[in-house]
């Protein structure tokens, strides 16, 4: 605990919010918000056509996050598509005096980045919109002090000057947010918890069949910070509470901005609480200086990022903290949820990371997800997060699958179901089961665990099993005794209550693509109206740089080279390790020279192309991607448009130059 945070003085919000100025709706259609920008109010009706799926890709797009100041003020927006153009430019917002902006369905999704909500509120904005909000960057929002609502009656309350009562701000909230909407933000409440003057609500939800994670979340909740009493005999979804994490990590994107409010907030001089639970990642920016155009250098943001990473060496330092930095030569020691998966995690842990791709790890069994910069450095005082308990949706996956497909072709039907696309799915546990789940690799549940993430839900889990018994004895040392013992304590209770269950046919899918511009356009491959030529085939990132993904690139490729193919001429073939594990796996197993031979270009570990960030991203609107990776939001990996697929169509659409399904045949 932090003593100097006991003397602190808080106040408490007013109970009336004055919002004074004007209200930004950000339509699909550019014409309409520029001229908004220039000073025209856009009348509200129920017929206007919101941009929908507004990610936070769109808000700040990546090279803008190497801001982490009130820089950040100039740039919201700057990354949103409208009618096919992009209408905002920078200082746009700020100098047109909006209050609030207005959005349709599934704003913020995609990135925890904190980056984006703060620009907003740099930018004047103190109250964001929409028909529904993602988690996160909901949580970040209020975590900053950003109000957030769903009621579009507002926008005219607020532009005929109407006062508005806190509390409509704080309808269907949980008490612990209620609390933190009224004390301005989250270390503002955490302060007022540490002194004594907030109380959390105890949870007095009895015995009752639980899901895996309800039951991961019960062994983690804590009673309050003044004692170690940690547990509750059960939870439901709905109950709302503290976390003791058992690992919080973050990367050199979110750690610095984390840094600076931690020092600025809790003081220079103060210490993190349990260094040796905190992890620090070098993965997002190792190959920015082969990639950033010569426009971006001269604006300096080549600079900005190569601080990124000095900031973060120098706070690990200081704290004793362990960094996973860049190995000469090599890249990245690892991308950092796969380095948790990997070494770290561990059955009925509760794992928090800054990444919205932090759920990975829930391919062993634990409960891992991504909060924002705020709830970093507020747990590295507390060691806790705030949690609200989820509703669990099962996705049951069985049948037997066709030979040419992956659990990234599982993952994109799941996506395109309508249940998800009308974000029904948002802020739930998605736990995976059913026989084609079970026979997965660990390497591959990740792939499912980790795109939980462009689900929108809360965290991705499987239970432990078997396979998770094998992989801890293999990758961690576990005896067999131990390994398999840790799993059998962890698994949901026969009559647990989900939300809603999913089922897929694994017999029954075919190799599936999503198409430009979001994640849920699963469509299957022979459902191309015409063959699409690609320029570039990515296979890589957290989704895809691992073990088993590396095993499918070989597949294809020895395949082909078995038939005097190799890579189309007119195609350049990325393939890129997650983690320095999988480079030193190919480099045994004969695939790095495999890949090399058949004229795909190997990258060393890290962060990359999946964020507009390393070799294998677009440089060209004109140009077209097939790509392992997990996103294909305008503009994340560059200009050009970007299909998603499993490694096995990404590397035999690399051979044919054009978007394939692998056969084995040939």
């Amino acid at each position: 605990m932090i003593a100097s945070l006991l003397k602190r003085k808080i106040e408490r919000r007013a109970e009336v919010v004055d919002l004074k100025g004007r209200v930004l709706l950000l339509v699909d259609d550019a014409q309409a918000i520029q001229k908004q920008l220039a000073g025209k109010d856009l009348p509200y009706s129920k017929d206007l056509k919101f941009r929908d799926d507004i990610s936070t890709d769109e808000i700040t797009p990546a090279h803008l996050c190497f801001y982490f100041d009130e820089t950040l003020g100039e740039v919201p927006y700057v990354g949103l598509r409208a009618g096919g153009e992009f209408p905002i430019k920078w200082g746009d917002v700020k100098k047109a005096g909006f209050v609030a902006s207005a959005a349709g369905k599934r704003r913020g999704k995609g990135s925890s980045r904190e980056q984006s909500p703060y620009a907003e509120m740099c930018a004047g904005i103190r109250l964001v919109i929409a028909e529904n909000i993602e988690r996160i960057y909901k949580q970040n929002c209020q975590n900053l002090g950003l109000l957030t609502s769903t009621n579009f009656d507002l926008i005219e309350r607020i532009r005929s000057g109407a006062k508005i009562p806190l509390t409509e701000f704080m309808k269907d909230e949980d008490p612990i947010t209620c609390e933190i909407i009224s004390h301005g933000g989250l270390f503002n409440f955490n302060v007022a918890r540490l002194q004594g003057k907030v109380a959390i609500p105890p949870i007095q939800t009895k015995q009752r069949p639980m899901t895996l994670g309800e039951k991961i979340f019960a062994r983690h909740m804590v009673a309050d910070l003044a004692s170690d009493k940690v547990g509750v005999s059960a939870v439901q979804p709905g109950d709302t509470g503290f976390v003791r994490t058992d690992l919080r990590f973050s990367h050199e994107y979110v750690t610095p901005m984390a840094s600076i409010f931690f020092e600025k907030l809790a003081g220079a001089a103060e210490r993190v609480t349990d260094p040796s639970t905190i992890l620090f990642f070098q993965d997002h920016l190792t190959f920015i200086d082969d990639v950033m155009s010569e426009e971006k250098r001269k604006m300096g943001l080549l600079d900005l990022a190569h601080g990124l990473g000095k900031r973060q060496e120098e706070f690990a330092r200081k704290q004793r903290i362990r960094l996973h930095g860049l190995v000469p030569g090599q890249g990245s020691d690892a991308i950092c949820h796969s380095k948790i998966c990997e070494s770290y995690a561990l059955p009925g842990q509760v794992i928090v990371g800054s990444d919205s791709h932090t759920p990975h790890s829930g391919a062993v069994g634990c409960i891992a997800f991504g909060i924002g910069t705020t709830d970093v450095f507020n747990a590295w005082i507390t060691k806790d997060v705030r949690v609200r308990v989820p509703e669990t949706v099962g996705v049951v996956v069985d049948g037997k699958p066709k030979g040419n497909l992956a659990a990234k072709d599982y993952i994109l039907a799941i996506l395109a179901h309508p249940y998800v696309r009308s974000g029904r799915a948002i802020g739930k546990i998605i736990e995976y089961t059913g026989d084609a789940v079970s026979a997965l690799s660990i390497d591959e549940r990740a792939t499912m665990t980790n795109m939980a993430a462009e689900i929108g839900g809360f965290t991705g889990i499987v239970a432990p099993d078997r396979k998770t018994a094998e992989f801890l004895v293999e990758r961690r040392g576990l005896n067999r005794a131990e390994a398999e013992k840790l799993c059998e304590s962890w698994q949901g209770d026969e009559g647990a209550v989900y939300t809603e269950t999913l089922r897929f046919d694994a017999s029954k899918l075919s190799p599936l693509v999503a198409t430009p511009g979001d994640p849920g356009n699963g469509i299957s491959v022979t459902d191309l109206k015409e063959p699409v030529k690609i320029d570039i085939a990515y296979g890589g990132s957290c989704t895809a740089g691992k073990a088993a993904d590396m095993e499918m690139y070989a597949r294809v490729l020895k395949s082909a080279m078995d038939r005097g193919q190799h890579v189309h001429p007119n195609v350049e073939f990325f393939i890129q390790f997650g983690s320095q594990e999988v480079r030193d796996y190919c480099i045994r197993k004969g695939y790095r020279d495999l890949f090399l031979k058949a004229g795909a270009k190997v990258i060393d570990p890290s962060c990359g192309a999946c964020i507009n960030a390393g070799p294998g991203a677009s440089t060209r609107k004109e140009q077209i991607t097939i790509s392992a990776q997990n996103r294909n939001f305008p503009g994340r990996s560059g200009p050009g448009q970007v299909y998603l697929a499993s490694p096995l169509t990404v590397a035999a659409s690399a051979i044919k130059g054009y978007i394939t399904a692998f056969e084995a045949d040939g």
